[in-house]
């Protein structure tokens, strides 16, 4: 999920051209019912670049995730006082068969080093699965995914998703070197396309994977697209939505205190037909991301 200074506005557009482009909600949908839990860790894992792997123990949680939801993860154990408020973690992975969760997350502060702390065998308290999915319309072939360090984690289960009805994806996954490049392998598992770009390559600017993905991609373009990860992939999505004529879906990060729409503490800045922008936990993380109509002013 993108950060909140890296979260895609109204007023977020090229300078060489007119149009501008903004979220909008999907349309509403049943979502599955979360549940509130204290789950087993199987298995809690250093990765390269202060990335760590976390995987639960939690079949319901399994069962019901669909694509690009997230979980909010508790840092404090039974008793303690938690240090900070609870976490949103994109959900990496889900296995129904054996009833876990992966979830990969980068170590920046207090909270997540609380969360570093715990240990194989130990239970956490989670909240999940949150939030809206990403929507892959009836009738689709192809899906781009488009993602930047640890943002990829919001489009790994769409890939995986995908593999189990058809739908062909390809899938960016950057970072700045090729030692903290996250789900290239998890795509190749489930049959995706790959192209793993780097600073440190030259080839991750959104200038030189837009000349790819054209050369590539032209004579059988995705019908839709999926980002996340930063502002910068978000206005390729655009460039590249604009020459092939697809649909873009962003997913959206902001801090939260609920996940669940209580606190009203992350709006979005989508434009609204009441006095409050919809809110990333209970309207998104994923919106449409679109121009706005001739003659409507944005937000």
């Amino acid at each position: 999920m993108l950060t909140p200074s890296d979260a895609p506005t109204s007023a977020l557009h090229h300078n060489d051209r007119e149009d501008i482009w903004e979220l909008s909600k999907l349309p509403r949908k049943a979502r599955p019912k979360a549940t509130a839990g204290h789950y087993r860790i199987l298995e809690h894992r250093s990765l390269a670049d202060r990335y760590m792997a976390l995987t639960l123990d939690a079949p319901a949680i399994a069962q019901a995730t669909q694509p690009g939801q997230f979980l909010m993860l508790t840092a404090a154990r039974r008793g303690q006082k938690t240090p900070a408020l609870p976490r949103p973690m994109a959900i990496y992975s889900t296995d129904i068969k054996s009833g876990t969760i992966e979830v990969l997350y980068g170590v920046v502060g207090s909270g997540t080093k609380v969360l570093q702390s715990f240990e194989q065998s130990e239970e956490m308290f989670v909240v999940g699965p949150l939030g809206r999915s990403f929507e892959i319309p009836e009738g689709t072939r192809r899906v781009l995914l488009i993602g930047r360090g640890i943002g990829t984690c919001s489009l790994t289960t769409v890939a995986q998703a995908n593999s189990e009805c058809g739908i062909e994806t390809i899938a960016v996954t950057s970072a700045r070197e090729p030692s903290a490049v996250i789900g290239a392998d998890y795509y190749r598992t489930h049959g995706a396309h790959v192209y793993e770009v780097t600073d440190q390559a030259g080839n991750s600017a959104p200038e030189a994977l837009f000349a790819t993905l054209t050369r590539d991609l032209d004579n059988n373009p995705p019908e839709l697209i999926l980002t996340c990860g930063s502002d910068r992939l978000t206005r390729l999505s655009e460039d590249l939505a604009q020459r092939w004529r697809a649909r873009v879906q962003v997913s959206v990060e902001a801090h939260m205190a609920c996940g669940l729409g209580y606190c009203h503490g992350c709006a979005s800045g989508a434009r609204s037909e009441g006095d409050e922008s919809p809110l990333i936990c209970n309207d998104g993380p994923v919106f449409s991301w679109e121009p706005v109509p001739a003659g409507v002013s944005a937000s």
